[in-house]
């Protein structure tokens, strides 16, 4: 196995150090922009925090560059590349932050969530921030935090976080919305949603509001070195851009990620989708290990999954303010792989879904449960009613996943709170077991039911069958 580290740094005079040890490459990363503020959209989302009377903790602030460095490594080191079994790879970052002894004694801590998200091995270790780098927030005049909010909901344009946010709403809440966003595909379509809800929510001169950190790294971060597509780590940075947000409303907040059970748990469909192979990124066992962290390092937030019990088609159904989601369901952006779409548009003008990926599938199951079979107003560029899907392309592949993940629980119903346990521990949630073997068997039997009419083929056993 090949280790590569990322090493951050803080302008030109901030000189990075080598690290001791087996790394291949060790690559500098500068973490600030001109004029000595935060780069990569961390100083823009941290002022704009500040026009809505929000000021981070600078160990927030740690949070998030943390979080920048673990995106960085993410995305800018390719699995095939650099790893022995062309997905585990061997990873180093090195971050600059406000109080180095506090961060080393969460360095085990970090390291498993991080291993147990990306399925790589991580190595976390922490620099102090040169001099004169001590505050990247301004302080606020002492009785003038009036921002209003009363919790921060992360908001990601998915059908989901569309539910999450209108029920909030519904309900009198005023939470502080969190977005990202790299990628113009999900951009646009994220903050056409936002200002849908946005409108629908307006009360006089007030109206929900959201911050966006779009974050990218370039190829200048690691020379020689591809890409990876797979972003494991993407939940990292996500939940804490929102932690950080958090810290600034000067008072106990939650942290509301808003994901139905099914894809919580994401249990594997079939035997060879172990590990890493299943994202994990709002595990309950993941989840609990971030309100740790947030405990430890005196951010005073609890991160709540209010859906954790209910499949994606019963967040539908339980949405308070049905005409809404009637309304704006369609333009919502459930797919895995949105840049592929994006010039393909659907009939009424939105942006298309591959209609065959995971999350896909979840989704038009979801609808069919809801509201009824072609009542969904996505575009789909596969429609696994209509066209033959071979299980030897991505077009057929997590179909028939399905399928059989239906027929065994079919089967052997009692199974469910056997293959919960697959994806990660979860000792810490034997209490709520049965909602979570729920949870699951009801997800599973709501996308068997999309799919009992779709046909999948084996080109190789149909081969056989003629030869």
């Amino acid at each position: 196995m090949t280790a590569y580290a990322l090493i951050g740094h803080m302008g030109p005079a901030d000189q990075p150090p080598d690290l001791v040890g087996r790394w291949q490459a060790q690559f500098p990363v500068d973490l600030l922009s001109g004029n000595q503020t935060l780069g990569y959209g961390m100083g823009l989302v941290v002022r704009n925090l500040g026009r809505l009377g929000v000021y981070p903790s600078e160990v927030s602030i740690d949070i998030l560059v943390l979080a920048a460095m673990v995106h960085a490594a993410d995305t800018r080191i390719n699995r095939v590349q650099t790893s022995q079994d062309a997905w585990t790879r061997e990873l180093g970052i090195c971050v600059p932050v406000s109080d180095p002894k506090l961060w080393t004694g969460q360095r085990t801590l970090l390291e498993k969530m991080l291993r147990f998200l990306t399925g790589d091995h991580w190595t976390v270790l922490f620099r102090a921030r040169p001099e004169g780098m001590a505050d990247f927030v301004r302080r606020p005049v002492a009785g003038l935090q009036n921002h209003g909010f009363d919790c921060v909901a992360l908001f990601s344009g998915g059908l989901d976080s569309l539910i999450g946010a209108i029920d909030r709403l519904q309900q009198g809440s005023s939470p502080l919305f969190v977005s990202h966003g790299g990628d113009g595909a999900i951009s646009k379509p994220q903050k056409d949603l936002f200002v849908e809800v946005a409108s629908a929510y307006r009360n006089g001169n007030r109206e929900p509001k959201r911050v966006r950190l779009g974050m990218s790294f370039t190829d200048k971060i690691s020379p020689g070195v591809g890409r990876e597509e797979s972003t494991r780590g993407r939940s990292f940075l996500f939940i804490a851009l929102a932690a950080m947000a958090g810290s600034g409303l000067a008072r106990h907040f939650s942290l509301e990620v808003p994901e139905n059970g099914l894809i919580a748990l994401n249990v594997p469909l079939d035997a060879v989708r172990l590990g890493s192979l299943s994202t994990r990124t709002t595990h309950p066992y993941y989840l609990r290990r971030w309100n740790e962290l947030l405990s430890q390092v005196g951010i005073d937030g609890v991160i709540v999954n209010r859906y954790w019990n209910r499949t994606k088609g019963e967040m539908m159904d339980g949405c308070l303010n049905q005409d809404l989601l009637r309304a704006l369901a369609g333009d919502s952006l459930s797919c895995a792989h949105p840049a592929a779409g994006r010039w393909v548009k659907s009939a009424a003008g939105r942006h298309t879904h591959c209609g065959h990926c995971v999350p896909c599938i979840i989704r038009q199951a979801a609808f069919d449960h809801a509201w009824g079979r072609g009542a969904d107003p996505t575009g789909y560029r596969v429609d696994i009613h209509h066209d033959r899907l071979s299980t030897q392309t991505a077009e057929g592949r997590q179909v028939r996943a399905f399928q059989y993940a239906a027929a065994r629980l079919t089967g052997r119903p009692d199974l469910a709170r056997v293959l919960v346990h697959k994806p990660g521990p979860l000792i810490e949630d034997l209490a709520d077991l049965d909602g979570l073997a729920g949870v699951y068997s009801r997800g599973i039997t709501e996308v068997g039911a999309l799919l009992r009419d779709v046909e999948t083929f084996s080109p190789a056993a149909e081969a056989e069958m003629t030869a």
